[in-house]
């Protein structure tokens, strides 16, 4: 189980170290507060303003991304006979009439205020859920990835000289599918929130990997424009709705962990993809089809097994696990008790369908007129944008460079690995360091000369210096988790995050389609004006992380001046009266 209880220090982001002395001393008081707030204050405001406050009170101990979880797990030793049930709103009566459970909620008849349980009966129900919902999620993640990246191992089959396609087919193709994956996002989330995730997933899965699977019988540019454009529709809207799916099952403080090995099952896709590509394109003949025939094919369909499988896998809710190929259900009665009042008690809001709200144009529109995070949104755009077409080309470079089929995709994937271990690395660094702008640009000065190597070397260059050049390049650690939690430290606001996130994922799916576009086919086989245009972008981003390291430092500044022209009787006063939520508070801080 993740926990951060033993993580003390006042992160950057979060309330500033003079207000947590007065905040930390007075949380009851606060939270007391709100509930006799002014009679013009109706219930829902006062609900909300208590659940801020308490946001921020976890705030302090939740991990700041996902990744970090990995080396942050709970170090202290917990007694099995000791009571699990955790303080909350629940236990004051004046509190507790504000979070009531919704008459619509699922599991409100295992809601138990007075319920108590101990660590031995709470820790073997999480790893229980772990097997059954974390695992699910990996292999499901795995699946999407797999059927959207296979293009890549298609390629090096001779693949666009077969369907009689061009390189700006192929950048076509990758747009359409861009482009389709964004447009159904909301939809996609709208569908999930009517007809539950557990219904929705598994179509979703069965849906696309048919599609996928289709690609057996492409037959030119119309036939592989349409699939991607089916793909890309089908598969929008499924991160966040896994995201939201194990939301269920897990409190706050252990989300992170679940999630970080969740992304990295896509990255040990691209491991396995290869490896799997290696094989399946050997077929190339069989009955007469060429290999990337029988590899959309096969792939296809075991992505359809794990689709069909995540049917009958998929719970709606811990309450709701039996089903007539499941008569007893996941759990007992007591279990479902512990279950549903330890999430309650971590997160009350989670009772009135609040965790189920879809992402709303309303809220997008919001969160993008949310000026302190446009610096993020900025970086979001074009970050990735250097290394992105020489990761889209490479099984093609691979096969350029004369190297055969089974080689360029066991080739592509040593810069697989070394990426995810940078990744890791230059997350941990920029949590123990507390820094992220300028971590960006060092990842920017990594890709620099390695873009510019690419514009400038010799048409006669060794292949095997050429495969070591781009090898090093897509080793570069990404600074996408990274920003995913500067994005959310820099919102702050229960309501927000999720939003401000989905927007932050949405400028990084607009870089994407801007990947599938420099590389030409009036420029290959080199690409050197497409090289010459990354090496711009890159020096570009360098500004751009510049830039907004300076804008949340002079943020800051301003606001210590504020701070600390008030006494503290207009602090406390200030603390405990004001409106303003999340990064609008003059106690917040803000990230860089």
């Amino acid at each position: 189980m993740a926990s951060t209880g033993d993580e003390k220090v006042q992160p950057v982001g979060t309330a500033s170290p003079v207000a947590a002395d007065n905040v930390g001393s007075r949380n009851g008081e606060k939270l007391q507060g709100s509930a006799s707030a002014s009679d013009s204050e109706n219930s829902e405001e006062i609900r909300q303003r208590i659940l801020e406050q308490q946001a921020e009170v976890r705030n302090e101990t939740r991990l700041t991304t996902n990744l970090s979880s990995l080396w942050k797990r709970d170090k202290t030793k917990k007694r099995l006979d000791e009571i699990a049930t955790q303080p909350s709103v629940f236990d004051d009566p004046e509190l507790a009439k504000y979070f009531q459970p919704s008459e619509k909620y699922e599991n409100r008849h295992r809601f138990d205020p007075s319920f108590r349980w101990t660590w031995a009966e709470e820790l073997p129900l999480v790893r229980r859920i772990d097997w059954r919902v974390t695992a699910w999620s990996c292999i499901a993640f795995f699946a999407l990835d797999l059927d959207r990246s296979n293009l890549s191992q298609a390629n090096t089959d001779n693949f666009l000289e077969d369907m009689g396609l061009d390189t700006n087919d192929y950048n076509y193709g990758n747009t359409v599918f861009r482009i389709a994956f964004l447009l159904a996002e909301l939809p996609s989330q709208l569908i999930s929130k009517k007809i539950g995730p557990d219904r929705w997933i598994p179509a979703q899965m069965i849906l696309w990997s048919i599609v996928s699977a289709g690609q057996f019988w492409l037959k030119g540019r119309t036939s592989f424009l349409a699939c991607r454009a089916l793909i890309g529709l089908l598969q929008g809207g499924f991160i966040p709705d896994v995201i939201l799916y194990m939301s269920y099952f897990f409190k706050g403080t252990e989300l992170p962990f679940r999630l970080a090995l969740f992304w990295m099952a896509n990255r040990l896709t691209d491991v396995v993809a290869p490896l799997l590509a290696y094989g399946l394109l050997r077929l190339r003949g069989y009955r007469g089809y060429e290999g990337w025939r029988w590899l959309f094919l096969l792939e296809g369909l075991l992505t359809l097994v794990i689709g069909i499988w995540s049917f009958f896998i998929m719970v709606p809710s811990p309450t709701q696990t039996k089903a007539p190929w499941r008569r007893n259900g996941w759990f007992t009665e007591h279990e479902e008790k512990i279950l549903v009042n330890r999430i309650l008690r971590d997160d009350p809001s989670k009772s009135d369908m609040h965790n189920r709200q879809a992402i709303t144009f309303k809220l997008l529109w919001e969160s993008l007129c949310d000026y302190d995070l446009w610096p993020i949104y900025a970086i979001g755009l074009t970050f990735a944008i250097p290394a992105g077409p020489p990761d889209q080309y490479l099984t093609l470079t691979l096969r350029q460079l004369g190297f055969d089929t089974f080689d360029s995709n066991l080739l592509s994937i040593p810069c697989q690995i070394t990426t995810t271990i940078n990744m890791l690395l230059l997350t941990y660094i920029s949590e123990k360091i507390n820094q992220r702008a300028l971590l960006g640009v060092f990842v920017e000065l990594w890709l620099l000369p390695c873009v510019i190597a690419l514009a400038v070397i010799p048409s006669g260059t060794s292949r095997w210096a050429s495969y070591a050049l781009v090898t090093v390049l897509l080793s570069y650690p990404s600074p996408h988790p990274m920003q995913v939690g500067w994005c959310s430290r820099n919102s702050n606001t229960v309501r927000t995050r999720t939003v401000s996130a989905a927007l932050y994922n949405i400028t990084v799916q607009l870089q994407g389609i801007v990947n599938s576009n420099i590389y030409r086919r009036d420029d290959r086989p080199e690409y050197r004006r497409g090289n010459r245009q990354l090496v711009a972008i890159a020096s570009m981003n360098i500004v751009i992380y510049l830039l907004a390291k300076s804008y949340y430092v002079w943020r800051n500044k301003r606001r210590d001046k504020a701070w600390g022209a008030m006494t503290v009787e207009q602090k406390q006063d200030y603390l405990e009266t004001t409106t303003d939520k999340g990064s609008k508070r003059l106690d917040f801080r803000f990230a860089s």
